[in-house]
């Protein structure tokens, strides 16, 4: 067994819809270890974002625990656990989210300077050479296309090495190419960083990629 980098206890998360209240998670548990593959399966609406954004710390559950590298989150103010998130915790969202006004590089190191560090221009350069799009480093996000967009994302959501890296529908605004591209990067990541990743798709030829597999149902997790 690998070393434990993030473990949810019995989560549980509900919202009111009107006079009713609907039920999203009820109960899901999830262990994560160095340098796994996790993939989650389910359809629309079955709660795969919410699940991600409470394991990313984005959310909060009503109930259950979240322990990040062995912190309990429920210790921290919201201040720690904004400084946790970003350091531990890598996000890619289906539309990038990057700053038009800020070049693909400058986006890559905006992480490093929420934590104050400024010498990390040398390591994202290699990082973009290695990842392939070394020769967009400068244009702006409005220059580059979607495959492209998406490859600067990742690179960003990777450049505090966190511990883990959520990937929520990553390739559900890309055609079959760039999707293709996108998940076969993934893999590249995860093999040669060690990087411990969860991808949620409704997609099961996306899910086959993970070395553990779960299926998201009434609110719960059940392996494949």
């Amino acid at each position: 067994m690998g070393k434990i980098v993030l473990k949810a206890n019995e989560i549980c998360k509900s919202y009111k819809n009107g006079v009713n209240k609907l039920n999203v998670l009820n109960g899901l548990s999830l262990l994560i270890e160095d340098g796994e593959m996790i993939t989650i399966m389910g359809q629309s609406g079955s709660g795969k974002s919410t699940a991600l954004n409470i394991l990313g710390t984005l959310d909060k559950p009503d109930s259950g625990n979240l322990e990040i590298k062995g912190i309990d989150t429920d210790t921290l103010n919201n201040k720690d656990i904004a400084k946790l998130r970003n350091r531990d915790i890598g996000f890619i969202f289906q539309f990038h989210h990057l700053l038009p006004e800020f070049t693909a590089l400058e986006n890559v190191l905006i992480p490093t300077w929420i934590k104050g560090e400024f010498d990390f221009e040398a390591k994202v350069i290699d990082l973009f050479q290695t990842l392939g799009v070394a020769d967009r480093i400068h244009h702006f996000p409005n220059e580059l296309s979607g495959g492209e967009r998406s490859r600067v994302a990742t690179i960003r959501a990777i450049i505090n090495k966190p511990c883990v890296l959520f990937a929520d529908e990553p390739t559900g605004n890309l055609d079959e190419k760039n999707s293709t591209k996108l998940i076969d990067l993934l893999g590249q990541i995860n093999r040669d960083f060690n990087q411990s990743i969860v991808i949620t798709t409704h997609n099961p030829e996306i899910a086959s990629i993970g070395n553990k597999q779960y299926k998201l149902e009434e609110g719960l997790l059940n392996k494949v």
